[in-house]
């Protein structure tokens, strides 16, 4: 929610989405993390340019409204707030933008109806046949689409905030990427107050989800100032983060009013490595959540998936492209190596991204933020895509389920999915770890996921020629 004073400022300006090409300091060139396997290949990425113009991006500009979905209430601020937004947003694009179209070339707006409905983080656009982004001022598909995609909070490369611990570093610039990408999707589905909210993903050490904390809570996992880090180390880091400000506030409301559950892969390998969401793991995670007074909180599901070595293996981009029809959907933490994005939606073979790589000034959000050019570098109205196929193999599909029954429904959707996968699933589900391991004629006893046999074993299946078709990475 927004207040309403707040809306009307912000409704009355224009976004000034401002991007720097500066030159990073020497001081803070950064080096690549070599930290766990399934991270290790993004070291090669070690060029500016690469990072930031990656050459598959395209550019997509359209201007619409927002759809209301009931499912997806609870993940959505007021209608007030997402027409203040749309009208923040709208302004120019910033220097950044003009060089990029020189690298890239102009940018294109190439939503089209042909292309079939617009499915963003768990709710349907409807594009009729009769739309076109020729007439997109008229279109109440594209609007719709719009107005839902510039609401999402958006994080992106800051300047100028104080010194990360005791290094040099003002800026994550080069290297931040991943970071700000993980920030977009735990912040979506936060139901506070717009100002509290940004608040909790400021740039110093008072802000509890700042890359500030976020680096100190993850050295476990590899993570240091200047270095990339891949999404199975950023996801185990928002694990111990999460778990860190929730004792920190003890026994006050933590900042991250949910239960964090990372869907790992069988440690014995004998799924071929697919993530199991174990539903008494899931059980366990809210209960300890909060601290054995409800048997059930909401949960936020992080999967950390390797679907191939250098490209995704082509079988398993239907399967990506179904999990943004889920109404727990919050998109993946992807993109080109090197280069993170946050995927946020898909059109046919087209995947939706919010693109953390415009470098902005840091902004000082408090409680008495009233100014709206202080938040309109939050959101942005620029739809670029890329093929869906063409992102990294390593990525994390994020999923909120706001209670049980919702979490129920995401097992559903999940167990739907698998049977479709042609025995080769992003993940699978199963009442607990013990029954994931035991096979037992045609269904998986009392898991009540309708999984079978080869559902399971399907992911180790060997092709034609011999070899593996599945690029499973145990994580």
């Amino acid at each position: 929610m927004v207040l309403k004073s707040l809306c009307e400022r912000i409704a009355a300006s224009k976004c000034s989405s401002k991007s720097s090409t500066e030159a990073v300091d020497n001081t803070q060139v950064p080096a690549y993390s070599k930290a766990g396997s399934s991270d290790s290949k993004f070291s090669k990425a070690s060029s500016l340019w690469s990072t930031i113009f990656t050459s598959a991006f395209s550019v997509v500009e359209t201007y619409s409204e927002s759809s209301a979905s009931e499912k997806k209430a609870v993940h959505s601020r007021s209608s007030g707030w997402a027409a203040a937004v749309r009208k923040a947003v709208t302004g120019g694009s910033g220097s950044m933008r003009r060089l990029q179209e020189r690298v890239l070339g102009p940018s294109r707006t190439d939503i089209s109806s042909s292309d079939g409905d617009i499915w963003l983080l768990g709710v349907c656009h409807k594009i009729s046949q009769q739309e076109s982004t020729g007439s997109v001022g008229t279109s109440n598909g594209l609007a719709a689409f719009e107005q839902d995609f510039s609401s999402k909070i958006l994080t992106t490369y800051r300047k100028g905030f104080e010194a990360i611990a005791d290094s040099k570093y003002t800026s994550d610039v080069n290297w931040g990427c991943m970071l700000r990408s993980s920030q977009m999707l735990v912040a979506q589905p936060l139901d506070k107050e717009y100002i509290n909210i940004l608040q909790l993903f400021g740039d110093s050490e008072v802000s509890a989800f700042s890359i500030h904390n976020l680096l100190q809570a993850g050295k476990g996992y590899g993570l240091s100032v200047g270095s990339w880090v891949g999404p199975y180390a950023m996801c185990r880091t928002w694990e111990v983060l999460a778990r860190n400000q929730r004792e920190k506030n003890d026994p006050g409301e933590p900042p991250l009013p949910m239960a964090i559950y990372v869907v790992s892969g069988d440690e014995d390998g004998e799924r071929g490595g697919a993530p199991v969401v174990c539903i008494e793991d899931a059980s366990k995670r809210c209960s300890e959540f909060s601290r054995g007074l409800a048997a059930w909180t909401p949960l936020l599901l992080l999967v950390p998936l390797v679907l191939g070595l250098d490209k995704v293996n082509p079988r398993y981009i239907p399967l990506l492209h179904s999990t943004f029809k889920f109404p727990q959907s919050l998109g993946i933490m992807g993109g080109k190596p090197g280069a993170s994005t946050y995927i946020i939606g898909v059109q046919s073979e087209k995947a939706f991204y919010l693109d953390p790589h415009d470098v902005q000034p840091v902004v000082n959000i408090n409680e008495d933020t009233r100014e709206p050019n202080s938040t309109s570098s939050y959101h942005c109205n620029v739809m670029r895509h890329i093929p869906l196929d063409s992102i990294d193999p390593s990525l994390a599909i994020g999923f909120y389920c706001r209670d049980k029954d919702d979490f129920d429904d995401f097992c559903s959707q999940a167990s739907k999915l698998a049977e479709e996968s042609n025995g080769a699933p992003l993940f699978t589900v199963a009442q607990s770890r013990s029954f994931s391991k035991q096979v037992t004629s045609n269904d998986v006893s009392g898991a009540n996921t309708g999984f079978q046999e080869d559902d399971f074993l399907g992911t180790d299946r060997v092709n034609d020629s011999g070899t593996n078709e599945d690029d499973w990475q145990l994580l």
